[in-house]
This record gives structure tokens, C-alpha cells and sequence, in this order.
């Protein structure tokens, strides 16, 4: 591991004017930062640790959703009360990620800081345009299995690993943060996670400095909600495919999935689909899919995984 200066910050505004300096980054729980700067992978030349700032709450927003604080630990956020009655594909989701060590230290702004990323991410001696923009992409044409059928490109084709992610996009949240200027902005989770495209080392829609302080839910969507998730071992696995999902009485619904692309993937257009089965509405949510030989059996498996989803809403 290479030297780091360390400081602690006194508040949002105050941790990100500091992440201006040159190789700064945040640091909570360190779930993820700590494992690559270990591989050396990630190199910053300067912690700032958050923790201290009282952003550990979950709150009733005015509008009648939940404001969740960016350092509420994954464990909590699962075992809230409110999260498991209204909002129980999130609570679903975030138990069937990592490990309960890991959920315990795990903050709801990490999760969905942490880096997309493929085996050949963690391999320094293998090409990767995330560790060094240019290098190319080892994937392409190496092993394949576990990575994107959809939304990837010539520069990268990682998945996203997070479940919490693929949850808070079919509940619709928003992200809130601070720049370093002291101003704030909401981001929809929608749009927060971007497509590798050119720039794969790019993932989110943060500015340099820019602070996650909160992320917001709406009121409850009602519904059956459901986390599916298929992976090749029962627990500490990424998903091949997962499926969150609110579903009405009605049969409609909303449906977002994990395993499958750079970022959670959610097509709205298509989700009027559902009240015609998995089948059809799978086959709108994944048009245009370009999987490889070793992952074509991600496409009927999303659409199983999201049948059963279906079958179960049903009762």
C-alpha cells in the first residue's frame, strides 16, 4: 500500500472543498476503497474520512418518502421498520449483498459508489480502461460469463455490482449531494450511474469533490415487491442476473435488473409489457442486447428469474 495523508471532516461542505486536492477521496466504511488500494488499484493520495458527520439517520421526508443518510450502514437500512413495510425490495436487496460483516461497515452512499468491474479489473497485469483510460479491454474476446449483455461498448463490458443499486432504481430515488462550492443538487438515481461508452473509468454523474449526503425515496409505490436474485453460490457472490420489482394488482408494474449491465438496468418503456408476461416484457427490457457466447444464457435467464417474480406477485 502507498503513503496517504489522512484527515477527518467537520462537515459535508467541508469534505468536499477538501476532495479538491489532487488524489483525494472519501472514506466510510471501506468496503471497496481499501481492498484496491491494497491491489494498488486504487492509489489516492489523500483520506478524507466521513464518518463523524451525523449523516446516519433515516428520516420521514416531507413529501412523504424516506431521506436516507448517505452513512446509514447497510445492516440498518435493511433492518428499518419503515424500509421492510414500504419499501421491502430494498431491504431484500440489501440482504442478499456481501456478508452481514460487510453489510455492518457497508454505507448506503459506498454502495452506490462502488466500482464497476470485471476480473480482468482486478488484474493489473491484464488491459483495463478503467485502471488506466486507453489500455483497451482484456474482456473483450477473454472470458465473458459474468459480464454485460446490454449497454456495454467497445471500451468496457463490467457489470455493476451492486443489488442495493438495482433496488433504489425500480423505487424511482434520487440522490442528494454537495459540491465543493457549498451548493446542492439532486441527482435520479436514473441518471446518476453512467454507460461506459469512451470513458468506462467515468461511472457516475458526480462532479470532481461532489458529496453524497442523503438519498431520498418517494412514498411508497404499493405493490408486491420482490428481489430476485440468481448468482452461482448461495451467499458473498455477484448476481448473473438479478430482478427488483413493484407489481401491482393490476399485473403492471415497474422492474429493473442487476447482473446485466455497466449500471442498474431499467427500461420504463417496456414496462408495459408486464400484464403480458415475462416473456414479452423481458423481451422489450433487454432489446438490443449484444451478449457473448458465454453469456447469451443471461437473456432467458432474466426472463425466468423475472417469471418466477411474476408467478409469485400472482399468489
Amino acid at each position: 500500500m502507498r503513503p496517504f495523508t489522512y484527515e477527518r471532516a467537520r462537515s459535508p461542505a467541508e469534505a468536499a472543498a477538501a476532495a479538491q486536492r489532487p488524489g483525494a477521496r472519501f472514506i466510510a466504511g471501506g468496503t471497496n476503497l481499501l481492498d484496491l488500494m491494497k491491489l494498488q488499484i486504487e492509489t489516492p493520495a489523500h483520506l478524507i474520512d466521513v464518518n463523524g458527520l451525523g449523516l446516519d439517520r433515516i428520516e420521514a421526508a416531507p413529501e412523504g418518502g424516506l431521506r436516507i443518510g448517505a452513512l446509514v450502514r447497510n445492516t440498518d437500512l435493511a433492518a428499518d421498520e419503515r424500509v421492510r413495510r414500504d419499501y421491502g425490495v430494498l431491504s431484500r436487496a440489501l440482504l442478499a449483498g456481501a456478508t452481514g460483516q460487510l453489510r455492518n461497515k457497508a454505507t448506503t452512499a459506498g454502495n452506490l459508489l462502488q466500482r464497476t468491474r470485471c476480473p480482468y479489473f482486478y488484474d493489473t497485469n491484464t488491459a483495463c480502461n478503467k485502471r488506466q483510460p486507453g489500455s483497451g479491454c482484456s474482456a473483450i474476446g477473454g472470458s465473458t460469463r459474468g459480464l454485460a449483455v446490454i449497454g456495454a461498448s467497445e471500451a468496457c463490458i463490467a457489470t455493476h455490482p451492486s443489488d442495493m443499486a438495482v433496488a433504489m432504481r425500480a423505487l424511482d430515488a434520487v440522490v442528494e449531494t454537495v459540491r465543493p462550492d457549498g451548493t446542492e443538487r439532486a441527482i435520479p438515481v436514473a441518471a446518476f450511474h453512467r454507460l461506459p461508452g469512451d470513458t468506462p473509468h467515468i461511472e457516475t454523474a458526480l462532479e470532481a469533490g461532489e458529496f453524497i449526503t442523503a438519498v431520498t425515496l418517494p412514498p411508497p409505490a404499493g405493490g408486491r415487491q420482490f428481489y430476485r436474485k440468481v448468482r452461482d453460490r448461495a451467499s458473498y457472490a455477484f448476481a448473473l442476473v438479478s430482478v427488483a420489482a413493484v407489481v401491482q394488482r393490476d399485473g403492471t408494474g415497474r422492474v429493473a435488473l442487476g447482473g446485466v449491465a455497466h449500471k442498474p438496468w431499467r427500461v420504463e418503456a417496456a414496462e408495459g409489457e408486464l400484464p403480458r408476461g415475462a416473456g414479452p416484457a423481458m423481451a422489450a427490457i433487454l432489446e438490443g442486447a449484444r451478449p457473448t457466447h458465454e453469456n447469451a444464457f443471461k437473456v432467458k435467464l432474466a426472463e425466468r428469474a423475472l417469471a418466477a417474480v411474476l408467478a409469485e406477485a400472482k399468489g
